[in-house]
């Protein structure tokens, strides 16, 4: 007589232990993923707002590399179309400075421009969200009486903390906290012969137990090299 070999099989006690298993190590991978995903976008955002930041810099130094002012005026005071400055005010986040530069790029071929342009820094609040404060780049590449005004806008850097210039006067050696080249006085028609820049941005790392992310903070100084007025027909 042949025996028929018993049916093997799992009980619901095991099959219960089984997927409990699993479930565990399913929770436990989607941790460890999750984690590397926010470790990941935190790497990205950081690596993206010290970008902004030396790209900011970047900009405002090669551009205030080449500030100038000029004394060049027609013998019809009338016939004046062309004034030049160098004015920087200090104020809260941001400091602000306008000042006129040899830096205006040309991006079309036979364009009736020059290298010049008036070119402004200063912070903005966004439109969007009026506690948070933008960099904001102004420039007009033709320049003209109002050297302080005019001109398209373009954000240079979102959600900063803080931006401040200070100017170093080339007779005394001191640093100013404010430069006016249309004043009748020390600084009539001079440019302070360095300017140093604070740029400070939200959003950095964020340590334990902070309430909020570090600050990025960025600083160069920077030379003028056009110290004379340009006074060629003069």
């Amino acid at each position: 007589m042949i025996r028929r070999r018993a049916l093997t099989g799992f009980t619901l006690l095991e099959v219960m232990i089984a997927i409990g298993v699993l479930a565990m190590i399913t929770v436990l991978l989607y941790g460890a993923f999750s984690g590397l995903k926010q470790s990941k976008d935190t790497i990205e955002r950081i690596d993206g707002r010290y970008h902004e930041g030396r790209a900011a810099i970047h900009r405002m130094s090669s551009e205030l590399q080449s500030a100038y002012l000029s004394l060049h005026l027609p013998i019809d005071p009338q016939l004046q179309v062309v004034a030049t400055s160098f004015v920087g005010k200090r104020d809260s986040p941001a400091d602000r400075v306008d000042f006129n530069t040899f830096a205006n790029q040309r991006y079309e071929r036979d364009s009736h421009k020059s290298d010049q342009a008036e070119i402004g820094y200063f912070g903005m609040a966004d439109p969007e969200d009026s506690s948070r404060f933008d960099l904001v780049r102004r420039i007009s590449d033709r320049p003209d009486l109002q050297p302080t005004k005019g001109g398209r806008i373009e954000v240079l850097a979102t959600d900063i903390e803080e931006l401040k210039f200070t100017y170093l006067d080339p007779t005394t050696g001191q640093w100013l906290d404010e430069w006016d080249s249309t004043q009748a006085l020390e600084q009539n028609a001079r440019l302070p012969l360095q300017i140093k820049i604070r740029l400070v941005l939200k959003g950095g790392r964020k340590r334990l137990g902070a309430s909020r992310p570090d600050d990025i903070e960025f600083m160069t100084k920077v030379d003028l090299p056009i110290q004379n007025p340009l006074a060629f027909a003069r």
